[in-house]
């Protein structure tokens, strides 16, 4: 199994970004026979305006990577403007692309029903996504649910290629995340950016604390057994909690007679302990840019090595290549 996932550089992670992505491909790097990472800065200009906070988030991605547990012994860690082969393997990809087929694309298609401007690089953004992911003859790509319609477009496109200049990608399929780890903001919907509902998993515990407990929560008089199941509170909270813990938690929900600023509490203990060893790791990798310059060097000539390959036996394939 060869795996490839990018994440955009478009500001720090969030507890909903962990749990429901960065751990489950950090585990993803020790079942893969090959596995390559990568800080997707092209993808993040269609959205991105501003040269010198896309650097330092760029920056900040390698280090939460890095922090949260990627191993560059064990996967590969570049970021994607360092790969120029990508850039022009799109554009092999982009002769071929049905207009019809990246208008029905779900970005493209929200903005234009918003009745928002789309430029081309949203119009586009899929077919730089599937040259990231043939690029390096990726068979697995980790994916939310929202983002499986990108791996068909990417599917399609190969195939077209393979079927007019005859077998030369590899037919990816995605691996749909773990639905289940679905993240709760702190006002009960789902945690995102856009929300402003996000807990940083980088925060500072006293900052961290605070936020806590301002968590909205329902009005129940104390002494009232709530469901746990429905609860976003209990739900934070059993992301951080073992079994054991979870089912007392539970058993005091059912009973009644607590206060919730007595689970926020809990959670904020959980939580602050969970993530401080990636805290302490991370500002460790602050006071070593050699270190990390050389992890993304490195990184960068390996996966410039293999989307060399692939572009060379591409272009042969289609003719601009000898």
């Amino acid at each position: 199994m060869r795996v490839l996932s990018g994440i955009q550089p478009t500001g720090r992670p969030h507890w909903g970004n962990y749990f429901g992505a960065i751990r489950q491909y950090i585990d993803l790097q020790y079942e893969a026979e090959e596995a390559f990472y990568f800080i997707a800065n092209l993808h993040a200009l269609t959205t991105v305006r501003d040269g010198s906070r896309l650097r330092q988030w760029t920056l900040d991605v390698v280090l939460d990577l890095l922090a949260l547990g990627l191993e560059p012994d064990q996967a590969t860690l570049f970021v994607q403007s360092d790969v120029p082969e990508v850039s022009e393997l799109c554009w092999l990809l982009m002769t071929g692309a049905p207009m019809g087929l990246l208008e029905r694309c779900h970005a493209y298609k929200d903005k234009k029903a918003r009745g928002l401007s789309a430029d081309a690089g949203i119009f586009n953004y899929p077919v730089l996504m599937a040259a990231d992911i043939l690029a390096y003859d990726a068979d697995t790509v980790p994916v939310g649910e929202d983002q499986g319609q990108h791996i068909e477009v990417c599917r399609d496109l190969a195939a077209s290629f393979n079927h007019h200049f005859g077998e030369t990608f590899v037919m990816p399929k995605a691996k749909i995340l773990d639905a289940s780890a679905r993240v709760p903001g702190t006002d009960g919907e789902k945690m995102s950016k856009s929300y402003g509902n996000t807990l940083a998993v980088f925060e500072d515990p006293a900052v961290l604390r605070k936020q806590i407990m301002r968590i909205t929560t329902d009005s129940r008089p104390m002494d009232q057994p709530k469901p746990p199941e429905t609860d976003h509170l209990f739900q934070l909270y059993s992301l951080f909690a073992d079994e054991g813990a979870r089912e007392e938690m539970a058993a005091t929900y059912r009973q009644g007679g607590f206060g919730y600023g007595e689970v926020k509490k809990r959670l904020a203990e959980v939580a602050v302990a969970y993530f401080d060893e990636p805290r302490r790791r991370r500002k460790e990798l602050e006071s070593q840019p050699d270190l990390i310059r050389r992890i993304l060097a490195d990184g960068a000539a390996k996966a410039r090595a293999k989307a060399a390959e692939v572009l060379a036996r591409a272009k042969r394939a289609c003719g601009v290549g000898l």
